[in-house]
């Protein structure tokens, strides 16, 4: 009896499938809380290649939700954290740990040598970005989302030319700020493992042809009442206008700045640029009560539920820092201040007050 036992037994599914398993190679872009149990199930289920692949370390607030990882782990790469737990368990899979974003032009190469991807992202560059990869290369992806105590599933770009891809749903990108992630609506980690967990059952099913699969269809899930359905997709004729026709034209598009992330720059991007210019200041748009507070850096508070008044003190200030708790009401506030002030270098700070939990961070700036 070996571990796969119990499927080998399993009326429809047994040996030829497993064998499929055996032979695939599917990679999951995001080890974060989609991917941490989509991860956990599939090399569980003897997947033969499982590719793992993030270029972000682990913080404080990833523990509810991203659950191959704990306290130990904090400030580290999460796929070269998440790829050594998975070998320690499972010495009969291929396990490759690609410790990087991905990118346009890491894409290709990494994304070409899969059968299927699953995509655990939280953001709307990434999955623009591995939707028209996916759309260039022809490979099937997994797609997964959650908001709130809301997640979906579908399984994108899998049939032909006919199949649906990401951008028949959404043509245009949204904004940044104009829809929040979970560092700003908050989540239950239950939800992203019901979803992540969904996904890498859709993962199973598709690449050994096991049920019936969410090819073409988008599963809705709530995990308030546990209600669910299922919605048929369909062709959008709008959906191919602004997608690349070719690698190259792939290559020369910024993901970021279509869909809005253009004005964003990192902490460290932030505290070089206060060096360079002393009239700079840290401009906190958050609201008073929301925690935690930036220590001991020199910072003002201006929250962005006021912020269209445009306050007389930020007039002398050039540059504007602007940061919020995950770096999305802080686009939206630079969008209102770019207006007020033209000509001014107004910034959002990427990730917000939760991109200061690295170590590094704590250490060098106080917090």
């Amino acid at each position: 009896m070996d571990r796969f036992a119990r499927q080998n037994v399993l009326p429809g599914f047994g040996k030829e499938a497993q064998v499929k398993l055996k032979k695939s190679k599917i990679l999951v872009i995001g080890a974060g809380g989609l991917g941490c149990p989509a991860l956990l199930y599939l090399a569980a289920a003897g997947v033969g290649t499982v590719g793992i692949m993030d270029g972000d370390t682990v913080s404080l607030s990833n523990l509810n939700r991203q659950i191959l990882f704990g306290e130990s782990d904090l400030g580290l790469n999460k796929a070269e954290t998440a790829a050594h737990y998975l070998k320690s368990k499972y010495s009969d899979i291929q396990i490759d740990c690609i410790p990087e974003f991905i990118t346009t032009e890491n894409a290709a190469n990494i994304i070409s040598k899969y059968d299927l991807i699953l995509d655990g992202s939280d953001n709307f560059p990434t999955r623009y970005l591995v939707n028209d990869a996916c759309v260039l290369l022809k490979k099937p992806f997994v797609f997964g989302a959650i908001y709130q105590n809301q997640g979906q599933v579908s399984i994108l770009n899998a049939a032909d030319s006919y199949s649906i891809n990401y951008r028949d749903l959404f043509p245009d990108p949204p904004t940044a700020y104009e829809i929040p992630n979970c560092n700003e609506t908050g989540v239950l980690g239950v939800l992203p493992g019901i979803i992540g967990t969904i996904q890498a059952a859709e993962a199973i099913k598709y690449v050994t042809g096991y049920g019936r699969s969410l090819i073409d269809k988008m599963l809705f899930y709530n995990l308030l009442d546990h209600q669910s359905y299922e919605v048929a997709l369909s062709k959008n004729p709008e959906a191919h206008q602004s997608t690349p026709k070719t690698i190259a034209q792939f290559k020369e598009i910024d993901y970021a700045v279509v869909c809005g992330n253009g004005d964003s720059i990192s902490w460290s991007d932030a505290f070089a640029l206060l060096k360079k210019f002393p009239d700079g200041k840290l401009i906190d748009v958050r609201e008073k009560d929301e925690a935690p507070r930036l220590k001991n850096i020199d910072h003002i508070s201006v929250p962005v539920s006021g912020i269209e008044e445009i306050p007389g003190i930020l007039r002398p200030i050039d540059p504007l820092l602007l940061f919020c708790q995950s770096g999305i009401r802080s686009l939206n506030a630079v969008k209102i201040l770019e207006n007020a002030f033209p000509g001014k270098k107004i910034h959002s700070i990427s990730g917000g007050i939760e991109a200061m939990d690295s170590p590094i961070n704590k250490k060098d700036h106080g917090n």
